[in-house]
C-alpha cells in the first residue's frame, strides 16, 4: 500500500470525515440528537481521536500497539456513563460507514481494496477497545458502589443522623420514603464487589430494591418496600455464607433504619444461642438471646412487651403465666395450681398470646415470655430499691 499518499489524503480529510460522521449520527440515531451538548462533544472528541489513531495504526503497518484503546482517552469513564455500550457500537458503525464511503477518494491509486480492508480491521480493534472501556468502567463503578454501600452500612450501625444517611443513600439512587428492612448474615467470602454483584443480580431477578454492604465478616442487606420480608429473604439465603440469617424489624424511611440494622446485627451476634433457629429468623424471635448477650434494646423491649403488658392486662394473666412456667408447661398442672378449670387456663394462654404476641405453648416463645418476665421483675425490684434509698 502506498502509505504516504493514503495517509496524507486521510489527514487532509480528517475534519470533513468527523463532520460527516456527526451529521450522519444526527440523521440515523434519534437518541444522539437528544444528547446534551456536553455528551455530544465527548462523541466528537472520540471521533476525532479515532481518525488520528487510525492514521497512527496505518503508520505502524496495521499492528495493534494499543492505539485503538487511546481513542477513548478523550472521555473514558464519562462516555461509558453517558452512553451505553449498545449505543457506542451504533456510533462506531456510523463512522465506519462514512469512512468506507470515502475510501475511493482517500486511497492511493490501486489501493482501494486494501484501504477498505484496513478500515474494517481497525474498526474491529475499536470495537474491542470500547468493550474494554466499558468493562473497566463497570469494574470501577462496581468498586465505588461497594465502597458507598459499605459506608452506608457503617453509618447505619453507628447510628449517624438521618441527613447523612439520606445523603449517602441518595448517591446510590435510594428513596428515603420507602419502608426498609435490614437483614444480616455471614458473607459468603471472596471479593466484596463480587459478593454485592451477586446480590444485586439476585435482587433484579426478584424485582427487589436492595442496597448491600460487606461489614467485616457480615453481609448486610437493606430491602426497600418489602411487605413480607421473611418470605423474600428465604429466596436470598443462598447469597449468604453459612450460619444464621437475621431479619430486622421493618421501619419507615432511612431515619429509623439504624433501629432495624442494630437489631439485625445484635440478633446475628446472639443467634448461636438458639441452634435450632429457623433460617431466616427475625430479630424479634431472638429477643431473649439478644437480652442475655447484653443488648439493652432487647431488654427494654422484653420488659415492655412481656412484663409490663401482662401486668397492665390484669393480674390473672401474669398469675397464669407464672403457674404455667412452674408446672413445666403442663395445662392440667396449671389448672390445679390455680384452682380453675383447664378451659380457663386455655383461654388465658390465648389471651397472653394476643396481648404479647408470644404463645406460651410454643417452646421458644415460652422462653421469650419467661426471660421477659425475669427481666421485668429484676428491673422492677432494682427500681424499687433505688426509690427507697
Amino acid at each position: 500500500m502506498d502509505l504516504a499518499t493514503t495517509i496524507q489524503n486521510i489527514e487532509r480529510s480528517s475534519s470533513a470525515l468527523t463532520t460527516q460522521s456527526l451529521t450522519r449520527m444526527d440523521e440515523r440515531l434519534p437518541w444522539f440528537r437528544d444528547l446534551p451538548a456536553e455528551q455530544r462533544s465527548m462523541v466528537t472528541l472520540v471521533a476525532q481521536a479515532g481518525v488520528r489513531q487510525f492514521l497512527e495504526w496505518l503508520r505502524n503497518g496495521g499492528e495493534d500497539l494499543g492505539t485503538s484503546d487511546m481513542v477513548f482517552e478523550a472521555a473514558p469513564v464519562e462516555l461509558a456513563r453517558a452512553i451505553s455500550l449498545q449505543h457506542t457500537v451504533a456510533l462506531i458503525q456510523v463512522v465506519i460507514d462514512v469512512v468506507e464511503e470515502q475510501v475511493p477518494a482517500l486511497a492511493a491509486d490501486g489501493e482501494t481494496d486494501q484501504l477498505r480492508e484496513s478500515v474494517l480491521r481497525f474498526s474491529r480493534e475499536i470495537a474491542f477497545a470500547s468493550a474494554r472501556v466499558y468493562a473497566r468502567a463497570a469494574e470501577t463503578r462496581g468498586a465505588w458502589d461497594a465502597r458507598l454501600q459499605a459506608m452506608l452500612v457503617d453509618a447505619l450501625l453507628r447510628g449517624d443522623n438521618s441527613d447523612e444517611l439520606i445523603s449517602r443513600a441518595a448517591a446510590l439512587g435510594w428513596s428515603e420514603t420507602q419502608t426498609i428492612t435490614v437483614v444480616c448474615g455471614a458473607t459468603p467470602g471472596g471479593e466484596a464487589t463480587l459478593v454485592l454483584h451477586s446480590v444485586q443480580r439476585a435482587a433484579r431477578r426478584l424485582g427487589l430494591d436492595i442496597l448491600a454492604g460487606v461489614h467485616g465478616a457480615r453481609l448486610v442487606l437493606l430491602l426497600g418496600g418489602v411487605k413480607e420480608p421473611v418470605e423474600i429473604v428465604e429466596k436470598l439465603t443462598g447469597q449468604f455464607g453459612d450460619g444464621p440469617v437475621v431479619v430486622g424489624p421493618t421501619v419507615t424511611g432511612l431515619a429509623d433504619a439504624s433501629t432495624s440494622a442494630l437489631a439485625a446485627v445484635a440478633g446475628h451476634r446472639a443467634a448461636p444461642a438458639w441452634p435450632d433457629a429457623p433460617r431466616p429468623v427475625t430479630a424479634t424471635q431472638l429477643l431473649p438471646e439478644r437480652a442475655i448477650a447484653g443488648d439493652e434494646e432487647a431488654r427494654r423491649t422484653l420488659r415492655e412487651s412481656v412484663y409490663l403488658t401482662l401486668r397492665r392486662a390484669g393480674g390473672e394473666l401474669l398469675e397464669t403465666m407464672d403457674a404455667f412456667i412452674s408446672s413445666g408447661g403442663v395445662l392440667e398442672g396449671t389448672a390445679r395450681e390455680l384452682y380453675v378449670h383447664p378451659n380457663t387456663v386455655r383461654y388465658r394462654l390465648r389471651r397472653i398470646q394476643e396481648v404479647t404476641g408470644f404463645s406460651p405453648t410454643e417452646p421458644h416463645e415460652a422462653f421469650v415470655l419467661r426471660v421477659g418476665l425475669t427481666i421485668g421483675r429484676l428491673e422492677n425490684a432494682s427500681g424499687t430499691r433505688r426509690s427507697r434509698s
